[in-house]
């Protein structure tokens, strides 16, 4: 086996040859797992179990002939035969001993994969309505979109991270009149404020930059305002839809640079908002040039040709029913505006267009119901639904001291992600985010995201590869002259686990774009720190067997670089220097000396 094997892919080379000696093995997939108890070996085969029906044996019997004729291999050390016919292969050491080598040679691109092979395919993930602030729920959807892509990328996809600017539609206008209505008490007016127009300070701060900017050249009698509105409380959404249609008519074509203004504040807000979050966006598609491009128009007459649309009540329906909806849905309403159903269909059919072989949506969990009316309309025309992979991120809950957290904001309303951001930093919020599966309910423990204690996994981690920086500075040589070292010696059980773990990499990840699951890149982490630590405790790396250092020393800084190339997917930092709780810092012992505890020498 050379430097650039891993000894998964040789023993899938041996099955396969051992496995052809009964069938055709370009037919046989063989999959290897990890048992979870060391006692039953490295690597576990099911492959007697798939070959015993179609050979009509018993499959402990198929086990038996399988390892008969298994090839000789220097890296087996045995195998035994387990349950109904699993195969159990023990390596040995020499198995595992270059695994450091080959991530010193591979660098940042250990890890990588080929599971994609250059597939093209989309990542559509937070998408808020630019109404205001981001708050924590959305902070959690970008943490996981942003983290997924990472993963895909690493997996070998071509990725693209899209978000949906929904610039058109109602709640844009009423985001428009809320900042208008601000805007004329500016001028000593006093005008009603509705209770489900949008309430917080930035909205007050939109109406103060207006007034800054043109004093008041938007001002309008605030008597003709209400006029003809209906009862706020008997009918509060009429009453609203009434008071944007009067803004519309009294400011006329003064109304778009009011809409114009707050859609970009806003959007602007929530962009910065999310770079210094390290979520970056290749594309912002904007809904309004689905309506601008005649692309809505196109999609409901497709539908509509097909059989799939009719009318009632002066409005065109979606027959929805017939794809496993609850009920049918709204397309074009009485007053011939579309819904955003509508905008959707045309939005996901543009996707394909663009030549995605998949595409994948972030949403909220409380958008379930969604899925399978977009999902319908798709079918219905003509597109294959199966390549829309819609995953659900739950909300994440805060809490301090045991209790729900209640943080004040300056929205008034919620917690947005500017202030979790504050108080936890970067790296505590985006790791902390997708410890869990996006699907799970997530408590924010937000004393625990701040502390500088082993029980905080990001910091647990963090300090595992600051720890590997330090010793490697006390040594003060590069890795260049790692890359000769004799791996033979790293002969140490706690060497060996180490090496095992960081073998797993490539596999983490591969099971992470298969799953859409970055949860599990963080699970990694913490155990590849977990057995870092339990090293470090055990073992002296700065000996005077030159030999045996650099054998020691290329371990650690493989190890480091799979921490950095593990964080980097979760958008987390991977600093060198770090402090502790006590005041110290990881510096204060780079090496020690072995007076104190036991030690590998």
């Amino acid at each position: 086996m050379t430097h650039s094997q891993d000894p998964k892919s040789h023993l899938i080379a041996l099955f396969q040859h051992a496995a052809g000696q009964f069938v055709q093995a370009e037919h046989l997939s063989i999959d290897l797992e990890r048992p979870k108890q060391a006692s039953h070996g490295d690597f576990a085969c099911n492959v007697a179990m798939q070959l015993a029906k179609a050979l009509k044996r018993n499959p402990r019997e198929v086990a038996q002939a399988i390892v008969a004729s298994l090839p000789a291999s220097d890296l087996v050390e045995k195998t035994e035969i387990a349950g109904p016919g699993f195969i159990n292969v023990f390596l040995k050491p020499a198995a595992w001993q270059n695994v450091a080598l080959r991530v010193l040679k591979a660098g940042a691109q250990y890890g990588q994969v080929d599971l994609g092979k250059g597939e093209k395919i989309q990542i559509e993930f937070v998408s808020a309505n630019p109404t205001g602030p981001l708050h924590v729920g959305h902070g959690r959807g970008a943490a996981f979109g942003a983290s997924l892509a990472n993963v895909l990328t690493l997996a070998g996809y071509q990725v693209q991270r899209e978000y949906y600017v929904n610039d058109a539609g109602r709640q844009m206008d009423i985001l428009a009149l809320s900042t208008w209505l601000r805007y004329l008490t500016l001028g000593n007016q006093f005008v009603p404020f509705p209770a489900n127009a949008y309430q917080g300070d930035y909205v007050s701060a939109m109406a103060d930059s207006i007034y800054a900017l043109h004093g008041e050249r938007y001002m309008r009698p605030a008597a003709e305002v209400g006029a003809n509105a209906p009862d706020a409380v008997s009918d509060p959404d009429g009453h609203l839809d009434a008071l944007i249609a009067n803004a519309k008519r009294l400011l006329g074509a003064d109304y778009a640079y009011v809409h114009g203004h707050a859609l970009e504040e806003q959007l602007g807000d929530g962009r910065n908002d999310l770079t210094e979050f390290g979520v970056l966006f290749d594309t912002w598609f904007s809904e309004k040039t689905l309506h601008e491009s005649g692309l809505i128009d196109k999609a409901v007459k497709q539908l509509q040709q097909q059989g799939h649309i009719y009318e009632q009540n002066g409005a065109l329906w979606f027959r929805s029913t017939a794809f496993g909806d609850e009920k049918d849905r709204v397309v074009l309403r009485e007053n011939g505006i579309y819904t955003y159903f509508a905008a959707d269909i045309a939005y996901h059919l543009n996707k394909f267009e663009r030549g995605f072989e998949r595409v994948i949506d972030v949403w909220g969990a409380d958008h379930h119901g969604y899925i399978s009316r977009v999902k319908g309309a798709l079918t219905a025309a003509g597109a294959d639904a199966e390549r829309m992979i819609v995953t659900l991120v739950q909300f994440a809950v805060l809490y301090r001291n045991g209790q729900k957290a209640s943080m004040s904001t300056r929205s008034g309303q919620y917690v947005t992600l500017r202030d979790l951001r504050a108080e936890v930093g970067n790296d505590a919020a985006r790791f902390f985010y997708v410890l869990r599966k996006s699907d799970q309910h997530l408590d924010f423990d937000l004393d625990l995201a701040k502390s500088q204690s082993n029980e905080n996994p990001v910091y647990y981690i963090q300090y595992a590869h600051a720890r590997i920086c330090s010793v490697l500075s006390a040594w003060g040589g590069s890795e260049a002259d790692l890359l000769d070292a004799n791996s033979a010696r790293l002969e140490q059980p706690q060497e060996l686990t180490l090496l095992r773990r960081i073998a797993e990499f490539p596999e983490t990840v591969d099971a992470a774009a298969r799953d859409l699951a970055p949860h599990s890149i963080a699970y990694y982490l913490k155990d590849l720190a977990a057995e870092l630590h339990g090293l470090y405790a055990a073992c002296q790396f700065l000996v005077e067997d030159e030999e045996l250092k650099l054998a020691r020393l290329s371990l650690i800084a493989a190890t480091r670089q799979v921490i950095r190339t593990g964080l980097a997917l979760l958008g987390v930092s991977a600093p060198e220097r770090m402090s502790r709780e006590d005041g110290g810092s990881v510096e204060d012992q780079p090496e020690k000396t072995g007076a104190a505890q036991e030690n590998i020498a």
